[in-house]
């Protein structure tokens, strides 16, 4: 079964002080091509391929999908769309990268596993 691999947007491209409030949806652009590659090769742990989603919220709605990585506009907020995504993932493994301590209550809730914004940034 294919693991779902859901991004948090907001906290992934804001772990990293590069200047990304400038450019909220350049940065969540960037981020976003930034994941094709773990769609093919997988994460520590789960081999590819990947079902890469990218939640992004605020300034960065509107991201469009790349071939290998689905980006979710959350119509409110970012982490309550996640926590959706993770429910609706019950049954097969589901990977949530953020740092956000509360949000990865939420998402285990659900039985997703939660990894940091490393795993998806050093490449």
């Amino acid at each position: 079964m294919t693991t779902l691999l859901v991004v948090d947007a907001a906290n992934v491209v804001g772990s990293v002080p590069d200047g990304w409030w400038h450019d909220r949806r350049g940065a969540a652009e960037r981020l976003r091509d930034g994941l094709v590659a773990y769609a093919a090769e997988g994460i520590a742990g789960h081999p590819g391929p990947l079902d890469v989603v990218l939640v992004v919220e605020g300034a960065a709605r509107g991201v469009e999908s790349v071939e290998g990585v689905r980006v979710v506009s959350a119509p409110g907020s970012g982490d309550d769309r996640i926590v959706e995504l993770a429910a609706e993932a019950a049954g097969r493994p589901c990977v949530v990268v953020t740092a956000d301590r509360e949000l990865r209550r939420r998402v285990a809730e659900s039985g997703a596993e939660s990894v940091g914004p490393r795993t998806v940034r050093d490449r």
